[in-house]
């Protein structure tokens, strides 16, 4: 029997294509609230707290000069300020504005909820199987903490 006929790819299709899904829909609720993607995900990444420039860098997978000119476009637009460092008077580190922690709430619930719609056809025993197991994959790798799980909405 094809596999595809019959509702099932393998393993390293299917996370291909659903980290294609998630991009896809991280788009969209950005370009409904003025973002770019990677600028969604700079104001994730800022919602927990300030981070320094080193390691945003580290987290979003950046090139310092990438991350200057995304830090500088989001700082702009009001989203972001660069403060100092109380551990590094050289230093600084970026945070949200009150205008960008709002901005973020939304986009991060906005997001949330477009990323759940995903899951309709999936019962909650699958949904558990699918997050126990994403989770390892994601823990096993080391992947930086670019989008928390806070208060998002379960169904």
């Amino acid at each position: 029997m094809d596999k595809q006929r019959d509702g099932q790819i393998g393993v390293v299709a299917a996370l291909v294509r659903s980290a294609f899904l998630v991009n896809a829909v991280y788009a969209e609720s950005g370009r409904e609230h003025g973002l770019t993607p990677q600028q969604g995900q700079l104001l994730c990444v800022l919602m927990p707290q300030p981070y320094g420039m080193g390691e945003l860098g580290a987290m979003l997978g950046l090139a310092k000069s990438s991350l200057t000119g995304l830090v500088d476009r989001t700082e702009r637009n009001g989203l972001v300020r660069r403060e100092p460092d109380p551990r590094d008077t050289r230093a600084v580190r970026v945070a949200l504005t009150p205008h960008g922690s709002k901005l973020a709430a939304e986009f991060y619930d906005e997001t949330c909820r477009r990323v759940e719609k995903l899951l309709a056809g999936v019962d909650a025993t699958e949904r558990d199987t699918i997050a126990r197991l994403l989770g390892r994959v994601v823990l096993d790798n080391k992947v930086p903490v670019v989008f928390m799980e806070l208060d998002a909405p379960q169904h």
